[in-house]
């Protein structure tokens, strides 16, 4: 998919297999709503071929559009209308029968906390309340596919998580669902595979533990010092073994030391700290994270590109 000279998303290539959750995973301007919009027929795609639902995106987009859902990044709803409203409307363009309806409405006005907002214009909502209404809405009706463009943002973590565990039951009800998101805590948390997308190549496509496997084989080291040292960096990083150093964002964050052999490290790290005098207060080793192999995999001058997991 071409802008001009921009080449948005360059030879990808994958399949989302019926009742399961598949992740499109990168960071921002990866290629991830772009490669969405060509799917729900909202972008006409420049060359290539790309088919949903067994119809072509290009040629029968109306067979297409009645059997997803989508839920995009950008704000949609009907401001003249309440958010009960909203819902109900919603439903009925659905087809969902009057008392079902209903039903699925308070369900959902419990689940994403807008019970008091009821009766509330999404002009007068908040940033938050109005994207739990945008996410909510898809809820209403059972569509086959269902197609989620950073679904959770700006949602509160408790809302994040209702989304999360009701993308899970519709899949566990029958629907296949194609989930773009740059959080990778919410990956390892909701998907059954995963496509890494970076500048519109895909880097990895494969389980969540296959992909951990493959690219995450290192272990990570969880370190925390009593005081400071500007000598400690310095010294990690020169310790065979050790490939990347990663500092906290937030204070009560330890250090994280990524290393190919942890046990064969961590005996160094501990003598590097006797010797500069530094007190250890916590050391301990763990699996590398999704998000920890994400980062590691953008940040490497060796990725393959064109490569793929089967």
């Amino acid at each position: 998919m071409r802008y001009g000279k921009l080449v948005a998303v360059d030879h990808v290539s994958f399949n989302v297999r019926k009742g399961e959750v598949f992740g499109f995973l990168g960071p921002n301007g990866a290629g991830k709503t772009t490669t969405i919009k060509i799917l729900t027929t909202l972008l006409r795609p420049t060359g290539g071929k790309a088919t949903v639902l067994g119809y072509d995106v290009g040629s029968e987009g109306g067979k297409i559009r009645p059997r997803i859902g989508v839920v995009q990044q950008e704000m949609s709803y009907e401001h003249a209308l309440s958010v009960e409203g909203n819902l109900d409307l919603y439903g009925f363009l659905w087809d969902v029968p009057k008392k079902e309806r209903k039903e699925r409405i308070e369900l959902l006005l419990d689940k994403f906390g807008l019970k008091e907002a009821r009766k509330t214009a999404p002009p007068e909502l908040s940033l938050g309340q109005r994207r739990r209404l945008q996410v909510a809405r898809e809820f209403m009706h059972d569509s086959e596919l269902m197609f989620l463009d950073e679904p959770t943002t700006g949602l509160d973590p408790q809302a994040r998580r209702v989304t999360l565990d009701f993308v899970r039951e519709k899949v566990r009800n029958g629907a296949t669902v194609f989930f773009t998101t740059h959080i990778m805590e919410e990956a390892e948390y909701v998907c059954d595979r995963i496509a890494i997308i970076d500048h519109g190549r895909i880097l990895a496509l494969d389980t969540v533990n296959n992909v951990k496997h493959k690219f995450g084989g290192v272990s990570v080291i969880h370190l925390r010092f009593a005081e400071s040292n500007s000598d400690v960096d310095r010294k990690l990083q020169d310790l065979p073994g050790v490939q990347k150093i990663v500092h906290p964002e937030q204070r009560d964050e330890p250090l994280k030391v990524f290393a190919e052999d942890a046990n064969a490290v961590l005996p160094k790290i501990i003598d590097a700290a006797t010797t500069l005098g530094v007190h250890i207060t916590e050391l301990r080793i763990e699996e590398p994270s999704l998000d920890d192999v994400f980062v590691q995999m953008l940040n490497s001058k060796g990725v393959n590109h064109n490569e793929q997991l089967s």
